[in-house]
C-alpha cells in the first residue's frame, strides 16, 4: 500500500462487510486517476469546493455537526453536534495509514479533495466523534480516505 503511486482502494481492515456501511477507502492516486472514480456528470470536489461548502454552512466549527449522521449507530459517543441537517450523512469510516494500518473506524471520517498540496501531499477534510468541526488537512497521497462526489 505505501509504495503505490497508482489508484487503489480497499475495505477497512480488508473486510468487505465494512464497505457495505462505510464505503471503500481510496488512496489519492485513485482520485486523480485518468479512469475517474466519479461517475459521468460528477467529480471529486476540489479543496475550494470543500471550503465553499463549509463557509456556506456556517464555518468549520459547526459544519461537521451539520454533516455527521446523528446518533450512535455508527459514531462513538458523544458524536458532538451531530444533526445531519444537510443530509450529507457523514459516517466514521476511519482511514488507512500509508504503512497499511487501519485506524479510527467509528471515531473519524476523512474525505479526499482533488487538490494537490505538493508532489506527494493532497488536501482532505475530516470529522470526528468528539467535536462538530470539519478539519482541513494535508495528508500523504498514500493514505486511504473516503470519497464523496459532487454533481458537475
Amino acid at each position: 500500500w505505501s509504495n503505490l503511486t497508482t489508484g487503489a482502494y480497499c475495505n477497512y481492515n480488508n473486510d468487505a462487510n465494512n464497505s457495505t456501511t462505510y464505503g471503500r477507502l481510496y488512496n489519492w492516486y485513485a482520485v486523480n486517476d485518468s479512469r475517474s472514480i466519479a461517475p459521468t456528470g460528477w467529480h471529486v470536489p476540489t479543496d475550494d469546493e470543500w471550503t465553499t461548502l463549509t463557509n456556506y454552512l456556517g464555518g468549520i466549527v459547526v459544519t461537521g455537526g451539520k454533516m455527521k449522521e446523528a446518533g450512535y449507530t455508527h459514531w462513538k459517543s458523544p458524536n458532538t453536534g451531530a444533526t445531519n441537517e444537510t443530509d450529507f450523512t457523514a459516517l466514521p469510516g476511519g482511514y488507512r495509514h500509508g504503512d497499511g494500518a487501519f485506524n479510527d473506524i467509528s471515531y473519524d471520517g476523512n474525505w479526499w479533495s482533488s487538490t494537490e498540496s505538493s508532489t506527494d501531499i493532497a488536501w482532505d477534510r475530516g470529522m470526528s466523534f468528539d467535536n462538530s468541526y470539519v478539519f482541513r488537512d494535508c495528508s500523504s497521497m498514500t493514505f486511504g480516505f473516503s470519497v464523496r462526489c459532487v454533481k458537475d
